[in-house]
C-alpha cells in the first residue's frame, strides 16, 4: 500500500530564528577552519624551505 504524502509542519518564527543562527554559526566555524588550515599549510611550507641543521636527513631502513 503506497504511503500518502504528508505536508511539512508550519515554520514558526522560533524555528526560523534557530535555523538561521545555526547556519550562521556553522559558516563562522567553516571560515575559522579554513583560516587555520591556510595558516597551518603556510607554517609547514616555511618549515620545509629552511635547511636542517646538523647531519642531513638519511633514509632509514624499515623497522619491519
Amino acid at each position: 500500500m503506497p504511503k500518502t504524502p504528508k505536508s511539512s509542519p508550519p515554520k514558526t518564527a522560533k524555528i526560523k530564528a534557530n535555523r538561521a543562527k545555526r547556519r550562521h554559526l556553522q559558516s563562522l566555524q567553516r571560515l575559522a577552519v579554513q583560516k587555520e588550515r591556510a595558516d597551518r599549510s603556510e607554517r609547514h611550507a616555511g618549515i620545509r624551505q629552511q635547511p636542517r641543521e646538523g647531519r642531513p636527513r638519511t633514509r632509514r631502513a624499515s623497522r619491519r
